[in-house]
């Protein structure tokens, strides 16, 4: 594949509105090794992550600029000291604040002392709704930290949002999924199909489901909505690959997400560092402000400018942008093309493809799970 430079279009102020969320990603550090990990793969080349004074710095210039909702994500969050007081800085600032974790690192003190702090809300990742299963597809023994861990997030008040990213290993087991997270007296249970990027790309073939999984899966969902009602809200999401239309990415690139990744690296998207030809800014650097607006990789598919045909002349590029601009890049080797996700793409052929492996003369191939270099345990803050 060769890599496109992107083509920029300035924007004026007026016309772009501010960041809504934030997604402040601490750390790359995490004790898990899961196969469908959307960090980069390339981890051992990241060597150093922002200091506490940096981040603060970049939490007060996000909010400032009007942003108000915060993901303290990773890797895992709870691997930084700091947590406590980033997240104390973040709820003076006014910001609505989310610890998205693994669970790994949280115990009875951080709880207390990130209640203290003003945390508003906690997100915890399940991988699957058994010891054996959860434990196998994240490569560690976590299953009874994370039950434990849910208590705790149910004693401080917290809401409960459990989150399990689904596949074709743990889509069988949706019905036991929902039940476990009924039995912790979860409020919301988000089942979020894979996304391949990072590491669920390297192992997308043995990760992708087939349409019957998908149909028997989501038949279970809408079961058990009928018959609990409001007592946890089910979040089904179907993987792009089975839409016929693309996701809306982000809601647009560069029109409400801004990513921080931990080297300050600023993003419009989770996986936008991947992209070649785009050079991001970093906040080291450049004002979130002057990022946000100005810069040449937030502009370069902001807006329709850049749109190639059908999307160009598509009625429906007003609701999903395109598309998104990493699958485009990886399934076709240009960013600028539809999504092959899109039915009108002239690439779909490419993800039928990959669907159709899925039943039909399909090699079972291992998992390729999500390395920790030992560079990546312990990075320098500075």
């Amino acid at each position: 594949m060769q890599a496109t430079k992107a083509k920029t279009t300035p924007h004026t102020r007026d016309r772009v509105t501010p960041p809504f969320w934030v997604l402040a990603e601490l750390t790359y550090q995490c004790p898990l090794h899961c196969a469908f990990c959307s960090n980069p793969v390339n981890l051992d080349a990241i060597k150093t992550e922002l200091d506490t004074a940096s981040w603060k710095d970049v939490l007060k210039q996000a909010r400032a600029l009007g942003a108000v909702q915060l993901g303290f994500s990773g890797g895992e969050p709870l691997q930084r000291d700091d947590l406590e007081e980033l997240v104390a800085y973040a709820h003076g600032l006014g910001f609505y604040t989310n610890l998205i974790t693994s669970g790994v690192g949280f115990n009875e003190a951080r709880a207390k002392a990130l209640k203290a702090a003003g945390l508003d809300h906690v997100q915890l990742s399940f991988q699957d709704s058994t010891p054996e299963l959860n434990d196998f597809l994240s490569h560690t023994r976590t299953f009874d930290l994370k039950q434990r861990v849910a208590k705790l997030i149910k004693a401080q008040g917290w809401p409960m949002v459990i989150n399990v990213v689904l596949h074709r290993h743990n889509l069988d087991h949706v019905a036991t999924i929902i039940d476990m997270a009924l039995e912790l007296d979860a409020q919301y249970l988000e089942l979020a199909n894979t996304q391949y990027y990072g590491w669920a790309w390297k192992n997308r073939q043995a990760l992708m489901p087939t349409r019957a999984q998908l149909v028997r899966a989501e038949a279970v969902v809408n079961d058990y909505r009928a018959r609990i009602g409001q007592r946890c809200q089910l979040i089904f999401v179907v993987p792009d690959y089975f839409e016929g239309r693309p996701k809306p990415c982000m809601n647009g690139w560069g029109n409400v997400f801004l990513a921080i990744a931990p080297d300050g690296l600023a993003m419009p998207c989770h996986a936008a560092r991947d992209l070649p030809g785009l050079e991001l800014p970093n906040v080291r650097t450049s004002a979130i402000s002057a990022i946000w607006y100005e810069s040449a990789a937030f502009n370069a598919y902001r807006g329709e400018h850049w749109m190639a045909e059908p999307c160009r002349s598509c009625d429906e590029r007003h609701h999903d942008f395109g598309g998104c601009r990493c699958q485009a890049w990886l399934m076709t080797g240009q960013a600028e093309q539809a999504d092959p996700v899109c039915s009108k793409s002239p690439h779909h052929e490419k993800v039928t493809e990959v669907i159709n492996r899925t039943t039909t003369g399909l090699v079972e191939q291992p998992l390729l799970f999500r390395q920790n270099p030992k560079s990546a345990q312990k990075r320098p803050v500075n």
